[in-house]
This record gives structure tokens, sequence and C-alpha cells, in this order.
């Protein structure tokens, strides 16, 4: 190489790549690349290998995140991938969430490792990043922020924990976390059992949360089409023999496909190669597995993070393809099978075919489909049903809209454990919030009956913060132990896509907001629940409705208890996330981070 043209920025060759771009300012952009190499050379790097293009590789291991134990594998075998292929693989962290261990909750800190993301992609010298990760928060939070960056980005995720076994029965985390937990709340297993069940529950490490990693993730994983086979990223199992050469072969697959995507130029870049009709796609297969509640905010988070796309989907799309979509997988709560049965049927590739005639085929391409050939699976082995034979005739996920609800609202009609409370009225028994629930729901002392409706208040963006995933409210310890299993639930909140239930979630506006028709309910007020209509209202009349708004107004500005005010004067990154962090219809982004930006 002509070292004289190496440092002539005014003569590049080719578009501009590797370690020339995005020179940290001087002053003097030859000495920046000058001094850039200086440091870079420090870690034994040669000029050869300093010209080569740059895969970054985004590590997020942390000893707090047992989800991401096999990340060091996997950016070891990534490295591999990308140095075969002619590339250069650089690793750098960036935050690292686990839902277990983020006070107040991961979902807080979602956005802030969203920003993060983004940012450092932006501000190094790569030209394709590998984002490795898993669990709740993390995928979504890569997700929006390598299409806000916008250079080619692929996923790479860690997989799901194997089940364990508890007196002969397969338990999985958190799949089965809540209903023994339930169990044990009611009395029917003692403290030794629930210590027994919380040995098995996480035997393996690694966890990935399905809903969100559906055709997006295949499109930002290998774009030639290997991620369809039966071994591809979305089922793989954490610590298993077969698991670890899958994440070696995996990672290797990954890191040389980073590399062949820089060759390709611009239409590989996240914003070009995600259509609109790559999330309609995504929402299908939501449907078709019965995905977690999640995957509705966090879609909408990514969605509207996306210029072309956003503004164009909305709740109501989630629900017009749940209509014309039928469940098709057996796993849990929907069903009871786990992630290692989907695995066996075929995986992702099998469900893809099956659900062939309402998938956008431009956007996934048809070709992919047939590139790998159908692997046979007896029907009494599989998980997957047939499309003309389904699970659950459709709308898994259903979207409710009513004075209760006017941004909407989502509920996972599949897994209710009473399909009863699907069309339902009920007096509603209020919580103001977390501590109030937790302070007054097993009080024999409760006035509750199996048909109440039980509501939590202020567990939203604002109102907790961070949308915590307690809207899978307990049944009351009286009512469980008479063998009441499933209720009416409704709050403002989130829940696990592991749980079961009744339960209403995610309602906009949310009960802290000064408008929000839920935060003046009170115990009595009549809700009614109807999923064929799509409704969820409180039956009271407008004039009431209003009364109570402007009454609850005046109270909080006498309290001083009103969060809408007092997030103006909060410091640091929870005043940042209480001032700009948008509803759960938006997908509790920050506004200034969304496509359109910040608001007027």
């Amino acid at each position: 190489m002509d070292r004289n043209q190496d440092y002539d920025l005014a003569r590049p060759v080719g578009p501009v790549q590797g370690m020339r771009q995005g020179l940290t300012s001087y002053g003097d952009a030859h000495f920046s690349l000058f001094l850039r190499k200086v440091f870079i050379k420090a870690l034994g790097y040669s000029e050869d290998a300093l010209s080569r293009p740059i895969v970054g590789i985004v590590n997020t291991y942390s000893s707090f995140n047992p989800c991401h134990a096999n990340i060091p594998q996997l950016i070891d075998a990534v490295k591999r991938g990308v140095q075969l292929a002619g590339g250069l693989a650089i690793d750098f962290p960036t935050i690292s969430l686990h839902e277990s261990f983020a006070a107040p909750t991961s979902m807080f800190l979602r956005n802030l490792m969203s920003m993060d993301t983004e940012e450092m992609i932006r501000a190094q010298p790569v030209d394709a990043v590998v984002l490795i990760g898993g669990c709740d928060k993390t995928a979504p939070a890569q997700l929006m922020g390598g299409i806000s960056a916008n250079k080619p980005i692929l996923h790479l995720v860690t997989g799901p924990m194997m089940p364990g076994n508890h007196r002969g029965v397969r338990i999985g985390a958190c799949t089965d976390c809540r209903n023994n937990w339930a169990s044990y709340r009611a009395g029917t297993i003692d403290i030794e059992e629930i210590g027994m069940i919380n040995e098995e529950l996480a035997p393996t490490y690694s966890m990935e949360w399905l809903g969100i990693f559906t055709l997006i993730c295949y499109r930002l994983t290998n774009w030639k089409g290997w991620y369809l086979r039966r071994d591809g990223h979305s089922q793989h199992n954490g610590m298993h023999t077969r698991s670890a050469r899958n994440d070696a072969s995996k990672g290797s697959q990954t890191g040389a496909t980073a590399v062949s995507m820089i060759q390709a130029g611009d239409a590989l870049k996240p914003q070009a190669l995600l259509t609109r009709e790559s999330f309609l796609n995504a929402i299908t297969v939501l449907q078709a597995i019965g995905g977690s509640t999640n995957a509705v905010v966090h879609l909408m988070a990514i969605i509207n993070r996306h210029p072309q796309v956003a503004g164009s989907i909305t709740l109501d799309t989630f629900d017009e393809i749940g209509r014309k979509t039928p469940l098709l997988v057996d796993l849990k709560p929907s069903g009871s099978n786990y992630m290692t049965d989907f695995h066996n049927s075929g995986g992702m590739a099998a469900l893809l075919r099956e659900l062939r005639p309402l998938l956008h085929l431009q956007a996934m391409t048809g070709e992919l489909l047939d590139a790998e050939p159908a692997i046979p699976i007896p029907r009494g082995l599989s998980c997957i049903a047939p499309l003309s034979d389904p699970l659950y005739p459709a709308s898994s996920l259903v979207m409710l809209r009513g004075n209760l609800a006017p941004r909407g609202a989502v509920m996972k009609a599949s897994a209710s454990k009473n399909r009863a409370l699907l069309s339902h009225s009920g007096p509603a028994v209020v919580f103001a919030g977390s501590a109030d629930l937790a302070a007054r729901i097993d009080s024999d002392d409760l006035d509750v009956a199996p048909d109440s409706v039980l509501v939590l208040q202020n567990i939203g963006p604002i109102g907790n913060p961070g949308m915590p995933e307690a809207g899978l409210i307990p049944i009351p310890r009286k009512l469980a132990a008479q063998g009441v299993q499933d209720m009416l639930r409704i709050s403002d909140g989130r829940m696990s896509g592991t749980a079961g239930g009744t339960i209403v979630l995610h309602v906009a506006p949310e009960a802290a907001n000064p408008n929000s028709v839920l935060g003046i309910v009170r115990d009595g007020d009549i809700i009614t629940v109807d999923v064929e209509a799509r409704v969820l209202r409180v039956e009271l009349s407008d004039e009431e409705i209003l009364m109570r708004t402007v009454n609850r107004m005046g109270e909080r500005k006498e309290e001083g208890s009103d969060p809408w005010v007092a997030r103006r004067r909060m410091r640091g990154y929870r005043g940042l996330y209480m001032r700009e962090v948008n509803q759960a219809d938006q997908g509790a982004d920050f506004e200034f981070l969304t496509a359109e930006g910040p608001l007027e």
C-alpha cells in the first residue's frame, strides 16, 4: 500500500470504509487518522489488517446477565468468520440488561441501551455490526439503536434456556415461574417444594424472548438464507452439546455474512432492507406463535425508528393481521410446550412454510423458503399445527379500545384460562399502585369475588416508572384457596410473555396521565370487556368521567403528587426518561429518538 495515499484523505480509493471513516475531530483529519493508527497498533494490528473492512461486534456480556453467559464463545466464533472472510473484527461493549437485575425495571433502561447502541455504532469506525444479545429488552434495544444508526447490522441471538424437571414434569423459566408461585401463595405447595422448583426453573444459561425475533431478525440475521435451517438462531438452546456446536457454526457464518454485507453496499442497511412488509410478516408470525404481549410495545418502538415505515403501522394493524392469522404453535402459555419442542418440530422454517399463504413473500422472499429442503416431522411429534387445523382460529393477540383505553390496550386472548371472561362485565377492585397491591391483595378483608375485575393503576411508562411486568395481578389469596384460577385483570403495565390469564395490558393513556380514564376508576365501577367487539370500557357517563378527571387534577395539585409536574425538575437519566418517554401504543420510546423526532 502507498502510505502517502493511505494518509491522504483527499484521494480515497472507493467508499470511505474501515479506519478512514468517522475520524475524531482534532482539526486535522490527516493527523486524526495517523493518531488512530498509533493507538490501534498498540494492540498488535498490522497495516494490512487495518486496511480491511471492519465488523464491529457488540459485546453485552455481564456477570449480572445469565442470559448472556455464552457471549464470549459467540464473539470468538464471529471473529473467526469475519477474519476468514477478509474482514477485521473488533468487539466493543455496550450496557447489558437482565430482567431480574435492573431496578426499577429493565424496560426503564431499554431506551438507554438503544441510545448506547446507536451512538457507539455511529461513533466508531465500523462498516457493519453484529449485535449479540438475548433476553427481553436487549434485543429490542439493539434493533432500535441499529435501525437508527443505519449501518449494516446482523442480529445474533443467545438462545433460550432448556427446561428443567420437577417431579417428572418439565418446568422452565419464566414459563412456569408465575404459576408455581401462585400455587405457593394459594397454599397448595409448601416452602420446601417451591424451593425445589426454584432450583429447576433455570437449569441452563441463555434466554430468548419469543415474539420480537420473528421475521425482523430473520431479515437482519443472514440475508442469504442460511438462517432458515433447523439449527438456525431463534430456537437453539444454551449449554447443550449440539448448541455449543451451533454457537460456533452460526457465529462463524454470521461473521462471514457481515463482511459480504459490507461489499453489497447501501442496499443492505436496515432502513433499506426492512420494509413495511417485513414488519407485517413479523406481526403475522407473532400472532401464529402466540408470542409475547411485550412484542407489541417493542415492535411499535422499532417501527417508529424507521423513517419509511413509522406511522404506517399502528395497534389496529396488529388487530387486522390477527383476525386472519390462526394460532399454529403449541407453546406455553397458549399451549403446553417449550422452545426445545419448537426447535424439534422444524423451528421457524417449518412455521414459515405453513404460513406461506399469509406472508408478503417479496419481503421475506419465497426463494429463501424454497432454498432449504423441508424436513418432514410426524404430526404427532410436532408442536406446529397445519394452517388448515389451527390450535386457535384467529387473533391470539387482540387490541381493545373504548373509554377506558382510547389509545388502545393489548390482550393475549389465546392465553385466557377462562374463555367466559373474554366477554365479561364486573365490579372493579382498584389498586392505586404496586405497593397498594402488595399491601391488600391477600387481605381477608378485601371486598372481592370471582366475577370482580382487578384493576392496577400507575404501573405505566411514567407512573411506575418503567412499565414493570406487574400486570399479572395475583389472584387474591382467599379466592385462590377456593380454586379460582383466572379473573379479568386490567393495568397500564406489562406482563411476562410467558404468563397466562385473561389480562388486559398496556392501557393507553396510562393512569398517571392527567387525562387518563384508567386513573379515575374506583372500586365498584362496572367494567366491560368484549373481545369479539374489541371493547374495553367503564360504565360511566361522559359527564361523570369529566367531573372525576377535574377533581383528580385538583387533588394532585393540592397534594403535590402529580408525576406530570414533578418530572420537570428530576435530574439525570430518570428525569430524561420521565420527560421524554411516550405511551405504550407508540412503543414507550423517547420521543426525540423516533424517526419523527421531538415534538414542538
